[in-house]
């Protein structure tokens, strides 16, 4: 093996990378002992010269190193093609039977920059960091090799990559693609356009959930905010619910869940409507002076996009999530129960859940914790790593 460029750190650096966080910043780093192009391999060390690992290098970026192996191992097909075999064991073992799901998940699989996601047999790919895009063409063969897909999708159109120097792409990179890709989560059909659906396509994340809280809607009138191809929607209603109601302010993705339900023969039991969540929530709650709101669901969901991106702003998201909670639980009835989420890593479980008490103590009403949910296990969490753990959800009933 070659000598690699060394990256040095500074004292009191080297403690996170050791427990695991693959992330060094550049104010972690007292020197490089060599030139170094941006996108190639380094290997780290402490002030002691201590082997760290290795991992991509990239100064354009805040985070200059991304760690992808403690051990002097070499960066090449072999690396990558053994690595995605031990995630796809990981989903295989915790997921059985699931012919959708993420493969990938950056960090949580130790590859820091690269996520895959699995449709059916059409792949997703979405590399976020320079070192990983350069390896781009390797990644694809393993993919081809491993899983024999239709067609491989680039979904390379997100903002971060930016930040890497790098510019957005979109598109099939391998095989052929026609149109939405029709995929099975927990027996239900649902079409994904997989070019240009929210994230690579959809939420994979919660397909654990959607059983969960769909095991709570039998014989219950069900809300579905922010409910976009239908997700819980159709869960619900597959599981027995009365009728359920979704909403979502995309004219598209309410069109896509209608026609959803119905490839699903659940289009008599659901019902779709293009709106605010906000501004449908307070006209359904607004009442005159002498008026009192009248409850009338048994199971509402809360599963809106992230408030926020960044710290700064989280201020104003946990305004916004008390406004919507605080006008749902004006419209549970007496033992009904409330599904609700947040996707954003800068908001931790206590800090979600204390704005939902808040809002109930506005609105109230008096909750009973049931269930604490969390993303489904092809989006693992490593605890060393925080920002692997960004998807809160509990369910409450409200007990007066």
């Amino acid at each position: 093996m070659q000598t690699l460029p060394t990256v040095i750190l500074r004292p009191g650096e080297a403690d996170r990378v050791i427990a695991g966080h693959p992330w060094i910043y550049h104010g972690s780093i007292i020197r490089l002992t060599a030139p170094v192009e941006d996108g190639s391999v380094v290997q780290v060390k402490d002030h002691r010269q201590r082997f760290l690992g290795v991992g991509f290098y990239n100064s354009k970026s805040k985070i200059n190193v991304r760690v992808l192996d403690p051990d002097r191992v070499t960066i090449d097909k072999a690396f990558f093609q053994a690595r995605i075999l031990e995630a796809q064991a990981v989903r295989k073992r915790n997921l059985p039977g699931a012919t959708s799901f993420r493969v990938v998940n950056a960090e949580s699989d130790l590859l820091s920059g690269l996520i895959i996601d699995k449709y059916e047999d059409v792949l997703v790919l979405q590399t976020s960091s320079l070192g990983m895009d350069r390896q781009k063409g390797i990644i694809v063969d393993v993919l081809r090799e491993i899983f024999s897909p239709s067609a491989i999708v680039e979904r390379n159109d997100i903002g971060s990559r930016k930040f890497e120097g790098l510019a957005e792409a979109n598109g099939v990179i391998l095989g052929k693609l026609d149109g939405p890709v029709d995929i099975v989560l927990n027996g239900l059909k649902f079409a994904v356009d997989l070019r240009a659906g929210h994230k690579t396509g959809y939420y994979l994340d919660q397909q654990v959930n959607y059983s969960e809280v769909a095991s709570l809607c039998r014989d219950a009138q069900v809300l579905d905010c922010f409910c976009f191809l239908g997700g819980f929607a159709l869960h619900a209603a597959k599981n027995g619910a009365s009728h359920v109601h979704g909403i979502d302010q995309s004219a598209e993705a309410i069109t896509a869940s209608i026609a959803n339900a119905g490839a699903n023969g659940l289009g008599e039991k659901c019902s779709f409507e293009a709106a605010n969540v906000f501004d449908w929530l307070k006209a359904q709650t607004t009442v005159g002076p002498h008026e009192k709101v009248i409850p009338r669901y048994d199971v509402i969901v809360l599963d809106p996009p992230s408030f926020t991106r960044n710290r700064a702003s989280v201020g104003d998201a946990l305004r916004g999530y008390k406004e919507i909670h605080l006008r749902a639980l004006k419209l549970l009835k007496k033992g009904g129960t409330l599904a609700t989420f947040c996707c954003s890593h800068h908001i931790d479980g206590a800090t979600f859940q204390q704005v939902i008490l808040d809002a109930a103590y506005d609105a109230h009403r008096i909750l009973r914790r049931t269930k604490i949910l969390t993303q489904s296990p092809d989006h693992p969490i490593l605890p060393a790593i925080p920002e692997t753990e960004y998807l809160k959800g509990f369910t409450f009933q409200v007990a007066r």
